[in-house]
């Protein structure tokens, strides 16, 4: 992926010292380095998906005083509900990090040596910072291959071998538009999980043909996950429907195992789970690849995680 960097945008003062991107190992080799020689100091996260929330956490736990902002009415929006989304916010919120939704920075002030000072946001706030992270996303990265090869989608169009139209030529990771057999549809994917087993598959169908051998097709389920702090969720399936909450989201809990299913056309088509254990989140991969009919949303709620354990 090609990050996206908020000089891309015009972002005044963007090219501030102490203005990290994480995308390599030397993206994280300097934050850490800043957060040595920070210590104590204020951060402003900006971004509400993956990198926002864990870096977040992250930065908390170096006892780095952050503030997160991001422009949608809730965090990581393309996955989470507004139900999930307002549990993760309120547990951030009581581990001290502060919240900010509804805008966006559109400058930076920086000190004598050039390192940034303030964030200036949209809604005419400023917010201290000795250190600003941004995840506002990426580019799939295809342009090095422009008219050489099929794209679809935004990305480099392969078969379920990850094969490309070009001759011998392979594509793998989040720069794939590959059929994703389950849903019957071509689609790219951007998680490190898919990175990993799409890589896979081409090594497996390279050396199977070398050696005159067949493999099957790629047939993926979706996968997503994330830790921070003491939580750690999984999601497995397709994030389509209607939705039911189950279990206990409760902030003052001490379990927090709660999640979500996700139903289409009277099937249950993806779920979610928070503190799940080994073979609960297993059963919830399971529901998802199954896809098993349900009788109605109340039946869901009121058999919550149990629902998934019986199939």
């Amino acid at each position: 992926m090609n990050v996206l960097r908020l000089t891309d945008f015009g972002v005044e003062g963007a090219d501030a010292k102490n203005i990290f991107y994480l995308r390599e190992i030397d993206d994280a080799d300097k934050l850490v380095e800043a957060i040595k020689a920070k210590k104590n100091g204020k951060a402003v996260v900006v971004g509400g998906g993956y990198i926002g929330l864990e870096l977040s956490a992250a930065l908390k736990i170096n006892n780095i005083d952050v503030s997160m902002v991001y422009p949608e009415p809730w965090c990581m929006p393309r996955l989470f509900t507004a139900d999930i989304a307002a549990f993760y916010e309120g547990y951030y919120a009581n581990k001290g990090i502060k919240i900010i939704k509804g805008t966006v920075a559109v400058g930076f002030t920086t000190n004598a040596d050039g390192e940034v000072k303030e964030v200036k946001l949209k809604d005419g706030r400023t917010l201290e910072a000795d250190i600003v992270v941004v995840g506002v996303g990426g580019r799939p990265l295809i342009s090095l291959f422009k008219g050489q090869v099929a794209e679809n989608k935004g990305g480099i169009e392969t078969d379920d071998f990850f094969k490309t139209s070009a001759d011998d030529v392979y594509a793998v990771g989040d720069v794939a538009t590959f059929p994703m057999k389950l849903y019957r549809e071509m689609r790219r994917v951007e998680h490190v999980d898919h990175a990993r087993k799409s890589a896979e598959q081409a090594v497996k169908t390279i050396m199977a043909t070398e050696g005159g051998k067949t493999v099957t097709g790629y047939d993926y389920l979706p996968y997503f996950y994330s830790r921070a702090f003491d939580l750690s969720w999984q999601f497995y399936g397709d994030n389509v429907g209607d939705t039911v909450l189950f279990g206990d989201n409760d902030l003052a809990s001490a379990t927090h195992k709660f999640g979500t299913y996700w139903i289409k056309d009277g099937k249950v088509v993806g779920v979610f789970l928070e503190s799940g254990t080994p073979e609960e989140n297993k059963a919830i991969a399971k529901v998802a690849r199954v896809q098993p009919s349900v009788e109605s949303l109340d039946v869901l709620k009121n058999e919550g995680l149990s629902f998934a354990s019986k199939i």
